[in-house]
């Protein structure tokens, strides 16, 4: 992602490209699909933190003076270059034991992101077009297990529906 596709005050962003490794090393790529490409709101919290990521990395870009390479991108190299993925894995998972966050890989990101969502009551629909779904088959297929919490909140709408709310 560079900072070209944060827009900040318009709480979005705009996938337009993904760095994969070639022969020729870590390239900017399009998506994959075409539902891809696509803008993404911004929770207030994103925008917070990528608002500490820009002076973070200004600092950084000081620091790193004539080595520093250009390339615009939000998440960078302490010289501003493409991260390589091992040291995004590194990262990542020395964030994770600091949160406290065992249980969560960087893989499963996605999957918490969209069963978190739909934990908290956003329709498959909304959740389907974040994620970039063709169809919401898919969306529901892959993220539409039931959580132990949801599961009971549905036995006990039947009980209020019934009338039978603090009979058992």
């Amino acid at each position: 992602m560079r900072w070209s596709d944060v827009d900040l005050p318009g709480k979005a962003l705009f996938v337009r490209q993904t760095v994969q490794r070639t022969d020729r090393g870590l390239e900017f790529v399009p998506p994959k699909t075409h539902r891809s490409s696509r803008p993404l709101p911004l929770s207030a919290l994103a925008v917070r933190a990528l608002e500490a990521q820009r002076a973070r990395q200004a600092k950084e870009r000081l620091a790193a003076g004539e080595l520093w390479s250009d390339f615009g991108l939000v998440f960078a190299s302490t010289i501003g270059t493409p991260m390589e993925p091992r040291n995004v894995n590194r990262r990542f998972e020395q964030l994770r034991a600091v949160a406290g966050l065992d249980w969560l890989h960087l893989h499963d990101l996605r999957h918490a992101f969209a069963t978190l969502l739909l934990d908290q009551g956003e329709e498959l629909r909304t959740v389907m077009e974040l994620l970039g779904h063709s169809t919401i088959r898919m969306t529901a297929d892959t993220y539409g297990h039931v959580l132990p919490t949801r599961a009971r909140q549905a036995a006990s709408a039947i009980d209020r529906v019934l009338g039978e709310e603090g009979m058992a």
